[in-house]
């Protein structure tokens, strides 16, 4: 089983980001889960999600302590939270960046593989806001190479099911992203 959680802020589609890897974690014949963690909800706010994803069925109904993955939609975060707490050694850190991974405080980094993209320049280009949840998605499959693109893009379809053009938005943004991170990824 692997476990991933999401760090992001109120509004950036944390929640999001994990119903849409569950579902396309399903798409390819895998068990999932996914749920949030939060408390007050507001915009900015710190808030995680967690995703497990197996090929066995998953009876485990708690939070993520030791995740194998962690995705951060806000790199500012790592001001507040230390992404590593509970992180398995050799674990995934995916940072939404436009900086130098080696730039960022993460603290006990050569214990884990870290790597950045920059997810907000797609989504201000494609849908003129700091949204990066989809798109951070198109890096989570380039990297951990756990859930083929194709099925993060049916993923896509079933969220969105009711608007083509969110639809479109959203493949073009994971797409690129995908792109940028297997050819430009930053250890």
């Amino acid at each position: 089983m692997i476990e991933i959680t999401t760090h992001g802020r109120g509004a950036q589609g944390a929640v999001t980001f994990s119903q849409i890897l569950a579902v396309a974690a399903n798409c390819c014949n895998k068990y999932c889960q996914a749920f949030p963690s939060f408390g007050a909800e507001r915009c900015g706010a710190p808030v995680e999600s967690y995703t497990r994803i197996s090929d066995e069925p998953i009876n485990l109904r708690s939070a993520i302590y030791e995740p194998d993955v962690a995705v951060v939609l806000d790199a500012s975060l790592l001001k507040v939270k230390d992404m590593t707490s509970g992180l398995k050694k050799g674990g995934i850190i995916i940072i939404n960046t436009n900086q130098p991974v080696e730039k960022l405080s993460i603290k006990g980094r050569k214990s884990f593989k870290v790597y950045g993209v920059d997810a907000t320049a797609v989504a201000l280009r494609i849908f003129k806001k700091n949204i990066v949840n989809t798109a951070m998605l198109g890096a989570f499959s380039a990297i951990t190479n756990l859930i083929p693109l194709e099925y993060v893009l049916k993923g896509i379809e079933k969220r969105f099911e009711e608007d083509a053009e969110l639809i479109r938005k959203n493949k073009e943004a994971v797409k690129l992203v995908y792109e940028k991170a297997k050819n430009n990824v930053r250890r």
